[in-house]
């Protein structure tokens, strides 16, 4: 564009929001313009990466990542109870195949069906400290914060579309979210209010299902049905969405999950050798 250095640099300064993030943006992408390799250099010096930062490298980060969170999402017990069910199918997999494939999809979609994204879990990731750490870097100045949410007892459903339409609340709603947050051990018990409409008890369902359907695969695994033992097995990864969109998306894998499971049933097996 042609456009001087200045004239940007001023657009950044009126526009007000983040303006010495988006002016060192400006200023690096300039510098990457004209020697991208010292400025990847300079922006990924070689250091130890602490293990929160990168990908896990094996079962056990994996597990333990997913431990640290199911723990934080409720308590130890429910993070045990995760625990518990990844080492059975590492046991039996190490035992009839080798190799951690069908243990590291349980570690990850078991997890991610433990921890489906209730009220409970929004209002702890609201009030964990992180989000705000990261609006306090994007934004400078005085700035209030609003939630645009759809309360499933108090918001109406849009005319048009039949979805709940979301409402407006102001920065005091950070403080009803941590009273909420507290109150995540009513989570699944018969005080949970939140926990009896449709999508949640569907949520439960799924981590009953994925349990029987895991134990159901280790019965019979062997080296002959272990790779359509692990894309069963991970199928949650395509369970996505929120309402609507994640009842189309589970019922999408239920009908896969079928179909995968009369194959793994009629897949010939043979005794180890």
């Amino acid at each position: 564009m042609p456009l001087h250095r200045a004239s940007i640099e001023r657009a950044i300064e009126l526009n007000g929001v983040a303006v010495e993030f988006n002016a060192q943006s400006f200023l690096w992408g300039r510098r990457a313009a004209v020697d991208l390799e010292r400025v990847r250099r300079l922006a990924m010096p070689a250091e130890v990466v602490p293990i929160e930062q990168h990908f896990s490298r094996n079962l056990g980060e994996l597990v333990e990542r997913r431990v640290q969170h199911l723990t934080a999402y409720q308590d130890a017990a429910y993070a045990s109870r995760y625990r518990t069910l990844v080492e059975r199918v590492r046991a039996v997999e190490q035992e009839r195949v080798g190799g951690t494939k069908l243990a590291e999809a349980v570690a990850r979609y078991y997890a991610k069906l433990l921890a489906y994204k209730d009220e409970y879990e929004v209002a702890r990731l609201y009030t964990s400290g992180d989000f705000m750490k990261k609006v306090a870097r994007m934004f400078e100045g005085d700035y209030r914060v609003h939630f645009h949410l759809a309360p499933p007892l108090l918001a109406k459903p849009d005319p048009l579309t039949g979805e709940p339409k979301k409402m407006r609340f102001g920065p005091w709603m950070l403080r009803a979210f941590g009273l909420l947050a507290a109150l995540k051990g009513l989570r699944g018990t018969p005080l949970d209010v939140f926990g009896r409409t449709a999508e949640r008890r569907v949520e439960r369902a799924l981590i009953g299902e994925y349990e029987a359907t895991v134990q159901s695969l280790l019965q019979s695994l062997s080296r002959d049905n272990h790779s359509l033992a692990v894309e069963i097995a991970s199928l949650p990864e395509t369970i996505r969405g929120f309402g609507h969109v994640k009842a189309k998306s589970i019922e999408a894998a239920r009908r896969k999950q079928a179909e995968l499971t009369g194959r793994y049933r009629a897949a010939p097996v043979r005794a180890a050798a």
